[in-house]
């Protein structure tokens, strides 16, 4: 089995209660959670307002290439997240309106590429999710090689297969499968938390006594006088 050129067939994904457990929850109570060390950098950005959630099934792609992309269509299961490592290619996409639908049909629920993507209109129609780097109209080429069900880097984020891919409008966090549960219900509780402050906020009856406490806290002068 040559290496950079080879197919694992299986891996373990994240339990399905446990991806539910991410449901609704804002990326950046996730990212929270996780000492804002897992989120995938600003170069990946939205290209609809469909969220994304499920087990990464994860590509590793030569610059400009599909060829492993079109064969991870056809192996990933029904709520997987197809995550493209391309070397952050941005004279080639990598994918369009063909393989939006034909990753829709098989129940794929949405693609993160570090790398272009082209016939963004399709997407504003369709119910799948699609982060990426950039648009670009020349397609790619279909060659190989390239390697499927192996931990990626993408966007300084190290994925491996299996992960929790978690994305809205903010982003996109990688969540470690062994750690997920944890995560989730941490997640939940400062979500929660967030809704009782914004409460407060509107009511005008928020406590910001903590801003000057931190001050003090960190030694911060403070001089009744002009510079």
């Amino acid at each position: 089995m040559p290496i950079g050129f080879r197919i694992y067939s299986k891996f373990e994904r994240a339990n399905k209660e446990v991806i539910e457990m991410f449901k609704n929850l804002p990326v950046a109570n996730i990212a929270d959670n996780m000492g804002r060390l897992y989120s995938v950098d600003q170069s990946i950005k939205p290209f609809n307002k469909v969220g994304m959630l499920g087990p990464a099934f994860t590509v590793k792609l030569p610059s400009g290439d599909n060829l492993m992309f079109h064969k991870a269509i056809e192996l990933a299961q029904e709520g997987d997240i197809l995550v493209i490592s391309a070397e952050g290619c941005m004279t080639r996409s990598l994918c369009g309106g063909l393989m939006f639908n034909a990753a829709m049909k098989k129940g794929i629920r949405g693609f993160l590429i570090d790398g272009c993507i082209r016939d963004v209109e399709d997407l504003k129609d369709l119910d799948f999710a699609c982060y990426a780097k950039g648009v670009q109209p020349n397609g790619p080429y279909k060659n190989g090689p390239g390697e499927i069900g192996v931990p990626v880097a993408i966007a300084n984020q190290v994925v491996h297969p299996g992960d929790i891919i978690v994305g809205d409008m903010d982003g996109v966090v990688v969540v470690p499968k062994k750690d997920a549960e944890a995560v989730a219900k941490a997640a939940k509780a400062q979500n929660e938390l967030e809704k009782i402050k914004l409460e407060k906020t509107l009511a005008g009856k928020a406590d910001r006594a903590w801003i000057d406490e931190e001050l003090k806290k960190k030694n911060c002068e403070i001089i009744n006088g002009c510079y």
